[in-house]
């Protein structure tokens, strides 16, 4: 399976820097906003601790970043089997079996057949030490032909259906950051999904934008709205404050944002940010698209279908929100 190579270790160091230039005082738990997940009726905390980039820490570091994510209060955990081969699930089989009850739990299988997916969701329930996952997710759904896969005969959609009536999991949806035309085409193909997961970021809307694209069809249909990438891998922080980044995708009309945390100070900080947000006005908003204007293009948003065919700087291969 493919993976995402994140950042050079200088740019990762940067991320870190400008966020903890906001505040050193460590946040308190609780007090995370919380919005209602479109026709699910959950509540989910407006940020969530994904499990993609587990790789860069390790095993026991990736456990404390989840407890300690809990801890703070938040209760969306995001992953996926292909993640670390496995072993990302692993880490919340490890921490969050005693407080499954409090918290929202979803895993992904990039599986286009209704064979491979079964099986990915029983090896994705054995790591994570639990007999239903709340929200399954067909993964990282990129190309026209995938789809046709997907809802072919014995395609991946017939194991979602079965799982979801099974109680193996509470509710369906699908996730993909590579062509929001793709997007469009799987909401076209099925009207029973309960949720989707798309990057938005302050520098989407000047390429290929699933904010314009694919955002307002979800929130029509009522759907569960996730967000990833909100600072294009850390790329929009050499114009933008961490905060900006955050602050502007929650200031869409998403329900959550899935973060990925290689340290217990990001997650610290992407706390304190969430339990101060509140949502920006248009002139703030314009003024930060404006500012990641200057960088977008496929060379920063490298998990796009690349129209300009110019070398991406941060090549896609899977892996992380950011």
């Amino acid at each position: 399976m493919r993976r995402r190579t994140f950042l050079s270790s200088s740019a990762a160091a940067g991320w870190t820097l400008s966020a903890r230039s906001a505040s050193t005082a460590s946040p308190k738990p609780g007090d995370i906003p919380r919005r209602t997940f479109g026709k699910t009726g959950e509540k989910l905390t407006i940020i969530g601790q994904a499990g993609g980039r587990f790789p860069m820490c390790g095993f026991e570091e990736a456990r404390a970043i989840t407890l300690r994510a809990y801890d703070l209060g938040i209760n969306y955990f995001d992953n996926a089997r292909i993640y670390w081969n496995g072993r990302s699930e692993e880490v919340y089989g490890a921490v969050l079996p005693p407080f499954r009850k409090h918290i929202f739990l979803t895993t992904k299988s990039p599986q286009r057949t209704r064979k491979d997916a079964e099986q990915d969701l029983k090896q994705s329930l054995r790591a994570l030490k639990t007999d239903y996952v709340d929200l399954w997710q067909i993964h990282q759904v990129n190309t026209m032909e995938e789809v046709e896969q997907i809802f072919g005969p014995s395609g991946a959609i017939e194991a979602f259906e079965a799982a979801k009536q099974a109680g193996k999991c509470r509710f369906i949806g699908f996730t993909g950051h590579h062509d929001p035309d793709v997007h469009l085409a799987m909401l076209k193909k099925y009207d029973k999904y309960d949720s989707i997961l798309m990057p938005l970021n302050p520098a989407d809307p000047s390429y290929l934008s699933f904010e314009k694209m694919v955002l307002p069809v979800a929130v029509e249909r009522g759907m569960g709205i996730q967000a990833m990438k909100s600072t294009g891998n850390a790329g929009l922080l050499s114009e933008l404050h961490l905060k900006d980044c955050l602050s502007y995708v929650l200031s869409l009309p998403v329900h959550c944002l899935a973060v990925g945390c290689t340290t217990i100070g990001q997650v610290e900080d992407d706390v304190r940010i969430a339990q101060q947000f509140k949502p920006l006005a248009e002139q703030e908003m314009a003024r930060i698209r404006k500012a990641a204007e200057r960088i977008a293009g496929p060379h920063l948003e490298g998990w796009k279908r690349d129209t300009q065919q110019r070398a991406s700087a941060y090549r896609y291969r899977d892996g992380a929100q950011g």
